[in-house]
């Protein structure tokens, strides 16, 4: 027997919809008792993407089985809000967020570190070793790949919708609320771990000329010994910053 529910999705997940199906509730018709988490990722939309699912005007978890004539709302994640009273879908949003980019997402990485974040990044993980890292370490997954965000046990992750490397850093700065945790040049953009101050007589040797004629102040990172300094490129990621803390979210 044929059995039809209306739905609708709000705010960002209606870029997974097709147009005839964005900011609409619209009806879905489907054969087989479903959960409601396999019927909305049929319709294309990842759960990671989803804190609130409300079913005939009552809060439900992913396990909910849909009845015939259900009427279900679904809400995407509110990485910036308590919404603790309403809903227990997944664990609490993430406070001390760390992050796993998949092979797409590599410049993204190195931007993301640049302004002090956690990120774990390899350009040969497999979504296995990805979905794995994620769960050992509690880390939210980043992709291109909306695929990889349906299975069961992900937790925590975010479809990149930008394919912009600086609107995807704005994008995921909005989405995590992390604006206000930025702290710039802290950590090393090659290998993720956390940049100390070293003395330039350490060091000279390893700088090209100019650089040592040039520069006095240097960091290095504790684990692959990469130096940093103030240069040219230094100055055009400062700028970039600075118009990010000026951005309105």
């Amino acid at each position: 027997m044929n059995k039809k529910v209306t739905i609708r999705f709000y705010e960002e997940l209606n870029d997974f919809l097709p147009n005839s199906k964005k900011k609409v509730r619209f009806e879905h018709h489907f054969a087989d008792r479903t959960s409601v988490k396999d019927l909305i990722e049929s319709l294309g939309v990842p759960h990671t993407e989803i804190d609130l699912i409300i079913i005939n005007q009552k809060s439900a978890g992913f396990n909910y089985l849909i009845n015939n004539g259900d009427d279900n709302s679904a809400y995407p994640v509110f990485e910036s809000l308590d919404i603790s009273e309403v809903q227990h879908l997944r664990p609490k949003p993430l406070r001390q967020p760390k992050f796993i980019c998949d092979v797409h997402l590599g410049s993204l990485a190195r931007y993301l570190r640049m302004l002090g974040f956690d990120i774990l990044y390899e350009n040969n993980f497999n979504d296995e070793e990805i979905v794995k890292l994620s769960r050992k370490e509690k880390r939210a997954i980043l992709t291109r790949d909306r695929g990889i965000l349906k299975r069961t046990e992900v937790t925590h992750g975010y479809w990149v919708r930008s394919l912009k490397v600086k609107e995807q850093a704005i994008e995921i700065l909005k989405r995590f609320d992390l604006k206000n945790q930025v702290k710039e040049f802290s950590r090393c953009i090659e290998c993720n771990e956390f940049l100390k101050p070293v003395m330039k007589e350490k060091i000279i040797k390893t700088l090209p000329p100019k650089v040592a004629q040039m520069q006095n102040e240097f960091s290095q990172c504790a684990s692959c010994s990469k130096v940093y300094w103030k240069g040219a490129h230094y100055l055009r990621m400062l700028s970039f910053i600075q118009s990010l803390k000026n951005i309105e979210f």
